[in-house]
């Protein structure tokens, strides 16, 4: 099975029903089911084709489903981008996805330049149908696959993630016999990017699959449309990252926001980083209940484990592990550590993983093990009844509010900075984010003057405003191994003393 052959005989089965709430308004199957036709119609008479890619850079709205479907009828491949991503990242990124089209919001004005390289059709979020345009025939892929995520990868090049119809299907399958209180549910949040696997998975194919409700916001800032869509759509489950909880609680406490509109939820659960135990604290002094941990990768589709209900919670853990995963616990030198272990780098092997990296096989040959075992790069700890524990990262990666930033993309960008002759980048506390980028930066020669701000503004010009450091911290010299490699610990400690 697909999954437009699952969505659309639930779509179909009631046109009258309610489907997604959107700007104020409930808006039925059948018009959702009548969206999908006419963007299916548009993609026709641009000369869309099986296995071609489409990107859409869009934020969340009725268009993110419906071109979905749309593009799976005509078996091609949806290809969600992040339009703040950094013009130089999503240049990158285009060039090696080679869509048939790119769809751009309207007031995207900064984009304008992609039209120079690819065909770029432009459209508002309450567009009903797209405009007449005629795409560009790329190579045909892969018609498996439903999805590719686009990430710069830790080496700051461009890497990008398909994911199959199966892992799909097989990823919200698996959660729903996991999660028994999803049963209780009616209407989910529909607020995280659809470019982040979390969001595109957990807040739209996993409801639709259940048919279930959604309500859709384009996105959390500002907040004042999260919380209303919970209170007029009557939400009653949230996935989110923990800045968006955080938030909340921090409204509730504040006056700004009903208490009852949380206390009420049947299922809150946070994914994309970790959640302060500050946070679970209010939550508690609040709410009466803890707020549930899943953890997931956008490679997994992306749910590895998830907290079954609010009352089997157990406090730092992510959950259990879903069912249809076998897993391996290896050193971090990827030392097989036997059955019996109960610590280690967690290796996967499952229906939910993406069958390798898009054009990429040197990268799938590092992550995957000769028995086709995927390496999560998290270390883990597991206890007697299964419920796992993120013990630390193996990479570098920083978090910031649920969004992956790659230390090397920024370091990149900062060295370009004619002030700049080496720049580290590590991850220091917040509070709300969880982590936020700090920059220590080696000067030239002739630039001893230059300050923080203006390294700042530099990087505000030419990257996502999540991986622009919040701090810069001037130094004569970054400490090194024996063999040359830079000990970021160190950095982190000395960021960590300091804060921002």
């Amino acid at each position: 099975m697909r999954l437009e052959e699952l969505l659309l005989e639930n779509l179909s089965k009631d046109r009258e029903a309610d489907c997604y709430w959107w700007n104020g308004n409930w808006y039925t199957c059948g018009d959702l089911l009548n969206l999908v036709d006419n963007c299916e119609n548009a993609l026709r008479r641009a000369g869309f084709e099986r296995g071609q890619r489409l990107v859409v850079m869009l934020k969340n709205s009725p268009l993110i489903p419906a071109l979905s479907l749309a593009v799976w009828k005509l078996r091609g491949i949806f290809c969600p981008l992040n339009e703040k991503a950094g013009l130089s990242s999503l240049k990158g990124t285009l060039e090696l996805l080679k869509p048939f089209a790119v769809i751009l919001q309207n007031e995207i004005k900064e984009l304008a330049v992609l039209k120079e390289s690819w065909v770029c059709i432009t459209c508002d979020l309450d567009a009903k149908d797209l405009p007449e345009f005629t795409g560009k025939l790329q190579e045909p892929d892969n018609e498996d696959f439903a999805v590719i995520f686009s990430t710069s990868g830790t080496s700051g090049n461009p890497k990008a993630v398909p994911l199959t119809h199966e892992n799909f299907l097989s990823n919200c399958a698996d959660t729903r016999e996991v999660v028994t209180d999803l049963q209780k549910g009616h209407v989910f949040l529909n607020v995280l990017p659809n470019f982040h696997s979390f969001g595109f998975t957990c807040t739209m194919l996993l409801p639709f699959s259940m048919n279930r409700k959604i309500a859709i916001v384009p996105s959390f800032l500002p907040p004042q449309l999260t919380m209303r869509a919970i209170v007029e759509a009557k939400v009653d489950v949230m996935y989110v990252v923990p800045a968006i909880i955080a938030y909340l609680l921090m409204s509730v406490e504040k006056g700004k926001f009903p208490a009852e509109e949380l206390k009420r939820q049947v299922y809150i659960c946070t994914g994309g980083d970790r959640l302060n135990p500050n946070v679970q604290d209010q939550a508690w002094e609040l709410l009466g209940k803890e707020i549930v941990d899943g953890y997931g990768l956008t490679e997994t589709s992306p749910v590895v484990c998830m907290t079954p209900s609010h009352d089997r919670y157990k406090l730092g853990t992510a959950g259990i592990l879903l069912p249809g995963y076998e897993y391996k616990l290896k050193t971090r030198d990827g030392q097989d550590l036997g059955k019996d272990s109960h610590e280690g780098v967690l290796w996967l092997k499952g229906a939910s993983i993406t069958p390798g990296y898009f054009h990429a096989p040197e990268i799938t040959a590092e992550r995957f093990d000769s028995d086709g075992f995927f390496n999560t790069g998290d270390y883990v700890e597991i206890d007697s009844d299964g419920y796992i524990k993120i013990m630390d990262r193996v990479t570098d990666i920083i978090i910031v509010g649920g969004f992956n930033v790659y230390p090397q993309e920024v370091e990149k960008i900062l060295s370009e900075h004619p002030a700049v002759q080496n720049a580290i980048v590590v991850g220091v506390p917040h509070a709300i984010n969880g982590e936020v980028p700090k920059a220590f930066i080696q000067r030239r020669e002739g630039f001893l003057n230059v300050t923080d701000r203006e390294i700042i503004k530099f990087a505000k010009e030419r990257m996502a405003h999540f991986k622009v450091p919040r701090s810069i911290e001037f130094v004569d010299d970054i400490p090194l191994s024996g063999t040359g490699k830079v000990l970021r610990r160190v950095l982190r400690e000395k960021a960590g003393h300091k804060g921002i």
